[in-house]
């Protein structure tokens, strides 16, 4: 990957075969005209190129989180998924570390595994309110958490 051109993607420029999922990394920071930051975190929790994430999952930690998440901090941006399937990209306003950004990710999380139903999975309120499962969301919001203490970690040792 090193001879490759740099990309103006920062994702792209990452060497996915050396990651250890699940991770969370700071992918981005911008410092926009006025002076406003806004950090871009990746939220990975399958292993890029060996699992996915399956669609109804996807879209289910996408609402369930999207949802939680703001009642946590008011400095979301926004949370959306990756189209390998793999993680999402939690978009924060202002600057925040990781390590931050892993409690509140956590913490939301444990809020998901709350939830009697995927908010908002109908068809009034979604593109696809029929896309979704409230059983593979906390299953794999589970086996996410389950790994908690190692979501710094990001590059194979």
């Amino acid at each position: 990957m090193t001879d490759a051109p740099r990309m103006k993607v920062e994702s792209f420029n990452l060497d996915h075969t050396l990651v250890t999922a699940p991770y969370i990394r700071l992918a981005d920071r911008k410092e926009l005209p006025h002076g406003d930051v806004i950090t871009k975190f990746d939220v990975r929790f399958t292993q890029p190129n060996e699992a996915h994430l399956e669609m109804q999952s996807v879209h289910s930690i996408e609402h369930s989180f999207a949802e939680c998440v703001r009642g946590l901090s008011g400095d979301v941006v926004d949370f959306g998924p990756m189209g390998c399937q793999t993680g999402f990209y939690l978009i924060m306003s202002g600057e925040h570390t990781p390590a931050e950004i892993v409690s509140l990710v956590t913490s939301t999380m444990r809020e998901m595994l709350a939830l009697e139903a995927v908010p908002a999975a109908n068809e009034v309120q979604c593109g696809w309110g029929a896309n979704h499962s409230l059983e593979a969301m906390r299953a794999d919001v589970e086996a996410f958490l389950a790994r908690e203490d190692e979501l710094l970690t990001v590059m194979k040792p």
